[in-house]
């Protein structure tokens, strides 16, 4: 039976084939035929104007052309008289029109075998197009003669109405003929609560960060429904600290925002070619006048590198791994800034700093989202900002190279190209 509804199939798409290859035919057939034409109209043309301007030294319109013969090609004349009838030029139309339709017959022959090899590559098209529609009817063919009981129906609406998405429970129908669709709604279900757990963890930690910026603020208006209006210390610090704590919850939001664009794709990156010299050098002078706590130093490599790349996000990324040095490294310490190519070749930028370091443990969580080790919960910040920074990084087909011990520094490279298993 299976073969019999796959000969029948198969005999469908030959169809379809031949269907399709007969209209291609007509629009080649139709092309050919009309160049031939008018190939032939052009050298009879061509002959009849050489031919008068050489043996009558002009060409007028004044004089009348007729051909004589019609009925016989081999005595077939082309004639020219002048305005008084008297003849100028008689011509035989034979011998000319002879070598036009060997020239036409070389060119039809020509377009012939063109053709044939344009038949059989059309013919490999036409069946690769149709191979995955042929596939799809196929499968609905078999489907619409797979018949399902009532209790079958019922069954597969019981297992997904109780199924919870915080659940690790997967469908299991024990029934050989919905194997297909149990796998399916399996692979769809851990992909939804793939995104669940996401999305969850995301909003958890959130919420966390956001909490005590709120609750700082939320002390303060307090102390200043209290003593403010009294106590002007108490005001002033009450507003720089309503202030900052507001700053850090807009930026802390930015943050949340770029990441949630990103993750759902909206965010555009639009390469070009960069020079990695002028974006580096670029940094280390904005870095100088920002920051007057560190000294910073440019390590200029010895060739012109440039990149393609999203000038502005690749900017925002190192410009995130400097913040971070500085950040972490004490007043007065060193940051070196630099850039150049690995021993495979591939473009990198580096920022090294001798702060306080990490411990291995971290390292490998350092991307993660809000996370923090434990002696960086002592300074300001997000949690989110090398999670950024590593975003950025993967667009561009990247990946990061960390080396950190905790009392020396950390060095983080940045290299551009194939990723890093």
């Amino acid at each position: 039976m299976g073969e019999k509804n796959f000969g029948a199939e198969t005999k469908r798409m030959t169809s379809i084939v031949r269907k399709l290859h007969w209209d291609w035919i007509g629009r080649k057939f139709s092309m050919y035929l009309g160049f031939d034409l008018f190939l032939l109209a052009a050298l009879c043309v061509g002959w009849i104007c050489d031919q008068e301007y050489t043996r009558l030294g002009e060409l007028t319109w004044d004089h009348s052309r007729m051909l004589a013969g019609f009925g016989n090609l081999k005595n077939m004349t082309y004639m020219v008289k002048d305005a008084e009838g008297r003849l100028l030029l008689e011509l035989s139309v034979w011998p000319p029109l002879k070598i036009i339709l060997i020239v036409i017959g070389i060119v039809a022959a020509a377009q012939l075998i063109d053709s044939f090899f344009d038949y059989m590559e059309e013919e490999k098209r036409i069946r690769r197009i149709l191979a995955p529609i042929n596939e799809i009817a196929l499968k609905a063919d078999e489907l619409s003669k797979m018949t399902f009981s009532e209790e079958k129906y019922q069954q597969i609406e019981d297992a997904i109405s109780s199924l919870q998405p915080n659940e690790q429970e997967i469908l299991s129908f024990g029934d050989a003929d919905l194997m297909g669709i149990e796998a399916a709604m399996n692979n769809l279900l851990m992909r939804m609560r793939d995104s669940y757990k996401q999305q969850a963890r995301f909003v958890n930690d959130a919420s966390h960060e956001l909490r005590t910026p709120i609750a700082v603020i939320q002390g303060y208006a307090n102390m200043l429904a209290r003593w403010g209006s009294r106590d002007e210390k108490v005001l002033n610090e009450s507003i720089e600290a309503i202030q900052h704590e507001s700053d850090h919850m807009k930026y802390l939001v930015e943050q949340l925002l770029f990441l949630a664009r990103g993750d759902s794709g909206k965010t555009r990156l639009t390469f070009q070619e960069v020079s990695l010299n002028d974006l580096v050098k670029e940094i280390y002078e904005e870095s100088l006048m920002i920051d007057e706590n560190h000294p910073y130093r440019f390590s200029r490599a010895e060739e012109e590198i440039s990149v393609k790349a999203d000038a502005a996000l690749l900017k925002q990324a190192v410009r995130i791994l400097v913040d971070n040095g500085a950040k972490y490294t004490h007043k007065g310490d060193e940051i070196v800034l630099s850039f150049g190519k690995n021993s495979e070749g591939l473009p990198y930028i580096q920022v090294q700093d001798t702060g306080i370091g990490m411990e291995e443990a971290d390292v490998s969580h350092m991307f993660d989202r809000f996370y923090r080790a434990d002696e960086a919960r002592t300074y300001q910040g997000t949690g989110l900002g090398l999670s950024i920074a590593k975003w950025i990084v993967d667009k561009h087909g990247g990946y990061f190279e960390i080396l950190s011990r905790t009392g020396l520094g950390t060095r983080v490279r940045i290299v551009l190209g194939k990723s890093g298993s």
